[in-house]
């Protein structure tokens, strides 16, 4: 079922090994439940993208951007990742960097925002 990218959780590893500063200090404020109870992971695969924080349960993705990134291409993987009914909120590394409270009040805002899963519905197509 190869879709043209290769061993995304082999990338995604390293990534975690490699993460940019911002990453470090925004992992530290949301790991371990610290912001609204909700477990991220980091370096999650999604497609053929990694995304650099990702709340599966309420389908929240969080990526930190510095200067390589292009609006052009951003664009396209937020498109992608939406389409995988998640929603996808970006901070600047700067941001991250510069005022973390911050960037965790618009998290915290975000997800009291966002529409709440409802565990008692029943999967599609599942009896």
């Amino acid at each position: 079922m190869d879709k043209g990218y290769a061993r995304p959780t082999a990338k995604a590893r390293g990534l975690r090994n490699n993460a940019t500063e911002a990453e470090r200090i925004l992992w530290r404020a949301i790991s371990a439940r610290k912001v609204s109870g909700i477990r991220f992971n980091r370096q999650v695969p999604i497609g053929p993208f990694i995304c650099d924080f990702v709340a599966r349960s309420i389908g929240l993705v969080i990526e930190v951007d510095g200067g390589q990134h292009n609006e052009e291409a951003d664009a396209e993987r937020t498109r992608y990742i939406e389409a995988q009914k998640f929603r996808v909120i970006r901070f600047w590394n700067n941001d991250v960097l510069g005022n973390i409270e911050g960037v965790i009040e618009e998290i915290e805002r975000v997800i009291a925002n966002m529409p709440s899963p409802d565990p008692s519905r029943r999967r599609e197509g599942s009896y």
